[in-house]
C-alpha cells in the first residue's frame, strides 16, 4: 500500500488540490446566491435573460 502510495503521489496532490479548488469554487456560489449576486458579475438591465432570472419580491 505504501510503494502504490509513493508511486502515485504526484497524481494524489494534483487531485486533491483539484478538489480544494472546486469546492472553492462551489462555495462562493452558494454565498454569492444567498446574497442575491449575480453569478455572470453584471447587472440585468442589459441581459437577453433577465426575464427568466428569478426576482426577489421588493417590498
Amino acid at each position: 500500500m505504501a510503494a502504490w502510495i509513493t508511486e502515485n503521489m504526484a497524481s494524489i496532490v494534483i487531485g486533491l488540490l483539484l478538489a480544494a479548488v472546486v469546492s472553492l469554487i462551489v462555495r462562493s456560489l452558494i454565498k454569492n446566491k444567498k446574497t442575491g449576486k449575480s453569478s455572470c458579475g453584471c447587472g440585468c438591465s442589459h441581459c437577453p435573460m433577465s426575464g427568466a432570472c428569478e426576482k426577489k419580491d421588493v417590498l
